[in-house]
């Protein structure tokens, strides 16, 4: 589907407007033995199950309670989005407690199924991948059988089951637990967390990459892609590319240390 968006409606400047804000939950009481994090699925689906897979052979030699971090984009790119939403709809496994936060990409999911003229460029962020794991092929509807977006949207709504929609619908924007903050894209330095909006959390890049938090904290985030996990100016980066051929990250925070767990070359 390159380029269908602008053959169809020409160049557009995407517009993000805030709406409510999403939760920002503080877990910092919650005590948890050890946190996996992992973000930018992008409906890598088998990639997903096994780096589950790794985090409970692993926690297996951890007493305490343990919690699963999600940082965001769970479509478009990869093949199986569908399936990793359906997976997320699931129980964690079991002895995890677990939260799932929202990235840009499934924002602008959520967005299209809810005005889709107005949020049209979700076609350019690699959602045919997305559309095609649901069964709908979005350029044979609009290029051959000249469907309008809105009854693009319409086949796109019967197809997704209503518990994906409910789930997007319920993401976090942030967690706090103690001094580290999760999030799916960064944060504008130096501005307290409750004074960032949604956007901010979700699409920044620079100034956050290059000049950090300015925060006294460590950010956890992905949404940035790399070959490897960065662990910068009190931040660490675990996008590794997962839907273009790199790997899914999981970074291990326990006994006040932070490491890779998985990490495949």
């Amino acid at each position: 589907m390159t380029g269908l968006f602008y053959r169809l409606f020409g160049k557009r400047t995407a517009k993000f407007m805030e709406q409510h804000r999403r939760p920002r939950i503080d877990l910092t009481a919650e005590g948890y033995a050890a946190i996996y994090a992992l973000s930018d699925i992008h409906g890598c689906y088998d990639e997903l199950i096994e780096a589950e897979r790794r985090i409970v052979e692993d926690a297996g030699t951890i007493p305490g309670r343990k919690l699963l971090m999600f940082l965001g984009d769970y479509v478009d790119r990869g093949p199986r989005s569908n399936e990793v939403l359906q997976h997320l709809c699931e129980p964690p496994p079991v002895g995890f407690d677990r939260y799932i936060l929202c990235g840009n990409h499934d924002d602008v999911f959520l967005k299209f199924l809810d005005d889709p003229r107005a949020n049209s460029h979700w076609l350019e962020f690699g959602a045919v991948q997305t559309l095609t794991s649901y069964g709908v092929d979005a350029e044979y509807l609009l290029l051959e059988e000249g469907r309008s977006i809105e009854e693009l949207c319409e086949t796109v709504r019967q197809a997704v089951p209503r518990a994906h929609v409910e789930l997007l619908r319920s993401l976090p924007i942030a967690i706090v637990i103690g001094p580290i903050l999760f999030v799916h894209a960064g944060i504008r330095p130096g501005i307290p967390l409750a004074e960032q909006t949604d956007q901010d959390l979700i699409w920044i890049r620079d100034p956050f990459l290059s000049e950090g938090p300015q925060l006294p904290m460590l950010v956890v985030h992905g949404h940035t892609p790399g070959m490897r996990p960065v662990f910068g100016n009190h931040r660490i980066g675990i996008d590794t590319a997962a839907a273009m051929g790199g790997s899914l990250t999981v970074l291990k925070i326990a006994d006040g240390q932070q490491t890779i767990l998985t990490q495949i070359f």
